[in-house]
């Protein structure tokens, strides 16, 4: 696109489009460990693509946004198979439909002799922590969260996308016509506020700028109070909460809800002049079917982070130290800009993201990583 912001972090998302959209994975039975008699799906991708991963299997179990929720869980995975392309492991998930299902799936893949288990999502944070101190033989990742005291085994992997949602609030500023925006997340949890937190501060920082009054709905960031639907599942409400928005004005909306957005695109869609900025993946990538909508999506590369994680245990150069995505190292960004996005805005953008980089630009969430 000729007015793609060149971001050393837009690398395709080819792989997470693949995990999105690929087949549906294969039952397999109840998850096993403590009792549990929890119904999960999975599949093993078996077969070593080479390399010295051969009796290697890197296991992840989802969240219950799902394996396909055309975000982080579909990010993380796409992480895996990255692995197994490149150094050869085998990949293997467990996929959760509740919250009690996060146990029982961790248990099980502990029985499976996984390399390396990595859990996705902040809510398996304590799920994760007793897995892991029940069984310090065991190396885990965990997506979104960290253990309030670290644990030797459990390795965090956590993402300052304030940094990149200020650019995607800053955009939609920029595009509005009507003057005002949104957003709204699945619960109110830190990496969904995160995101919230960054996009309003964009939007504020664009007035400041320009000497404009955009409003934000959805989020109340100095209160932290704002629209929620309560889950990732249900795209009904993500499509309810973005025909109120609509309905108030707004002409840009970024959904923080993994697959709810969904319903939120499709709000937008029948309005005809709403558009989105996606999160975690490239919407164009992952919900092509609205991917005229888009007008970027704010990058969280949980991909490159599951996968250098997985090779660090497989080289057994695993610690826990924690991961922290930044502009800077390029674990968060912006994806390539709508083609109608003017040249000038598109290049304030590239300004405020290096102002961001070099420290001019504070950027500050009560949900960023430590």
């Amino acid at each position: 696109m000729k007015n793609t912001i060149r971001l050393a972090a837009l690398v395709s998302a080819v792989a997470i489009a693949a995990a999105g959209c690929g087949d549906a994975p294969e039952e397999e039975g109840s998850g096993s460990g403590s009792g549990s008699t929890s119904t999960s799906t999975g599949a093993a991708t078996g077969g070593a693509g080479g390399g010295g991963g051969a009796d290697f299997t890197g296991c992840m179990v989802s969240d219950s946004g799902g394996i396909d929720d055309r975000s982080f869980n579909a990010s993380a995975w796409a992480g895996l198979q990255k692995a197994e392309t490149d150094l050869g492991i085998a990949p293997k998930f467990v996929e959760s439909r509740t919250d009690a299902d996060y146990g029982p799936n961790i248990n099980s893949l502990v029985a499976d002799d996984c390399g390396i288990i990595v859990t996705v999502g902040f809510l398996m944070g304590d799920a994760t922590s007793e897995a892991a101190t029940a069984n310090p033989e065991e190396r885990f990742a965990i997506v979104d969260s960290a253990p309030e005291t670290p644990i030797e085994n459990v390795k965090p992997l956590s993402f300052n996308t304030a940094e990149a949602a200020f650019l995607g609030g800053y955009l939609a500023a920029g595009m509005s016509e009507s003057g005002t925006v949104a957003t709204f997340g699945g619960a109110q949890i830190p990496p969904v506020t995160i995101f919230m937190d960054g996009f309003v501060d964009g939007v504020a920082y664009y007035n400041e700028q320009k000497g404009t009054d955009v409003q934000v709905l959805g989020w109340d960031k100095a209160a932290q109070n704002g629209s929620f639907t309560g889950d990732f599942e249900d795209q009904n409400k993500g499509r309810q909460l973005a025909q109120n928005f609509i309905s108030q004005g707004a002409d840009v909306i970024l959904p923080v809800a993994g697959p709810v957005g969904l319903g939120a695109a499709a709000a937008a869609e029948a309005s005809g002049s709403t558009r989105l900025v996606w999160v975690d993946s490239d919407g164009t990538e992952t919900a092509p079917q609205y991917a005229e909508l888009f007008l970027s999506s704010v990058l969280k590369r949980v991909d490159n982070a599951v996968e250098a994680a997985t090779a660090d245990a497989l080289e057994g150069d695993f610690t826990n130290e924690a991961y922290v995505g930044t502009l800077e190292n390029e674990g968060v960004g912006l994806a390539p800009l709508a083609e109608d996005v003017p040249e000038e805005l598109a290049a304030e953008i590239e300004e405020v993201r290096q102002g961001i980089i070099d420290g001019t630009i504070a950027i500050e969430s009560d949900s960023s990583p430590a």
